[in-house]
């Protein structure tokens, strides 16, 4: 069931996605060459404690971390570890903050220094994607839309689009009705939502430089591309206005 939320809710959802943001900024300015990927998690958390936020991916369904590291070829929820990072990656940075009993979800995909020209197309592709569709958001618009604007582009552009995860409402709980992919397909038609103000969702399109398909590594959290081509993944957490989509991870 899809809940819509009162302009009280989404101030406070407004304060999560403002302490997720300027985590994701600290981020960048901290991911650099030969940083660990658990630095960052231990610096990304302190910050949002000293913010009064929570990290809420800790302990979500036994995920270990506060933040979600995922490189190169890993999708998402790349858990942060002793991996040192190199010039040439990209990393993708998922972060989730609660702030009274509130939630919200951010993601960027982030250029280790130099990196090739195919890495930095698809990290511009993946990103211009997710701001086309807030673009085509507005109240009675169908969920669709955002699905089909995200894989025209990024197809469109010889990318890959990865359809084993999706964006998803958010609010109270991390994940909430309904889910949003970021490819049309007949089931999602059959079941198309209705955007009405006051609906809050993630939109994450996560793409690949090769073959869509993918798996869940050993540690039964780490997804990656079967043929270990780059993948790229942003996000932010949205809610539909009286006529367009506000960005409260921003």
């Amino acid at each position: 069931m899809i809940v819509l939320k009162s302009p009280r809710e989404i101030e406070l959802m407004r304060i999560a996605g403002k302490i997720t943001a300027e985590a994701l900024r600290l981020a960048k300015e901290i991911a650099k060459e030969d940083i660990t990927t658990d630095y960052l998690n231990t610096e990304i958390e302190k910050y949002i404690l000293s913010k009064g936020g929570i990290p809420i991916f800790k302990g979500y369904r036994g995920f270990p971390k506060s933040i979600c590291t995922s490189v190169n070829e890993e999708v998402v929820h790349g858990i942060p570890g002793q991996r040192r990072l190199k010039n040439g990656d990209i990393l993708s940075i998922d972060i989730g903050v609660g702030y009274r009993k509130y939630v919200a979800d951010a993601a960027v995909t982030i250029p280790i220094g130099p990196v090739s020209s195919e890495a930095r197309q698809l990290i511009d592709v993946c990103e211009k994607s997710l701001h086309l569709a807030i673009k085509v958001i507005k109240p009675n618009k169908k969920l669709s839309l955002i699905s089909k604007t995200i894989q025209d582009y990024v197809e469109g552009n010889g990318y890959s689009v990865v359809r084993n995860y999706t964006g998803h409402g958010i609010g109270r709980c991390m994940h909430e009705d309904p889910q949003v992919p970021n490819f049309v397909s007949k089931a999602l038609l059959e079941a198309d939502e209705v955007l009405a103000q006051g609906m809050t969702i993630a939109i994450e399109p996560m793409i690949c430089l090769g073959r869509c398909d993918t798996e869940v590594l050993s540690n039964k959290w780490t997804v990656v591309t079967k043929d270990r081509k780059l993948s790229a993944h942003f996000e932010h957490t949205i809610v539909v206005t009286d006529d367009n989509a506000d960005i409260l991870t921003f």
